[in-house]
């Protein structure tokens, strides 16, 4: 198994963070590699709603991930399962009030584990692991700054 996590803290309350990333529908309007989403699952966000993204890859192509949710604790934690080739991945997103430089703000951690589903997924891992590991680590330092650009204008809002 490889674990990998990010923590960003971002200017906003952990309730306005939350409401973009379970508002599905929006998340190709905030996330810049993801360029559509299709919902799999009617109804409000729960655990078993299920989504696809179609991101695009580095290369300019595209490819779809399709997402589950395990559990949905408003506001502060999100975990998701997806599937990838011989690894199934649990995806967990956590937000806490925390205090920096005397404000409020929201530290928000994702946290990736990648669970082999074949036997030679250990081989795969020594082989590969560090280089997979630092492109989702790069994925979700993207995803996160994309998460705060999205917020800042309502957090702003607020302020005022």
């Amino acid at each position: 198994m490889s674990t990998v996590t990010v923590t960003q803290f971002i200017q906003a309350p952990a309730v306005d963070l939350w409401r973009l990333l379970v508002d599905l529908p929006a998340r190709a309007d905030w996330l810049s590699t993801v360029g559509r989403v299709e919902l799999l699952t009617p109804g409000q966000l729960a655990p078993g709603t299920a989504w696809r993204e179609i991101r695009t890859r580095p290369d300019g192509g595209g490819q779809a991930e399709e997402f589950v949710v395990l559990e949905a604790a408003p506001p502060r934690r999100l975990v998701l399962t997806s599937s990838g080739i011989g690894v199934t991945y649990r995806t967990t997103w956590t937000l806490h009030t925390v205090r920096r430089r005397r404000r409020a703000c929201t530290a928000v951690t994702v946290r990736q584990e990648a669970v082999s589903t074949v036997p030679y997924g250990r081989v795969l891992a020594l082989l590969l692991g560090g280089l997979a590991a630092r492109a989702v680590e790069g994925a979700f330092r993207r995803d996160l700054a994309d998460l705060a650009r999205a917020v800042a204008p309502a957090a702003a809002a607020e302020a005022a």
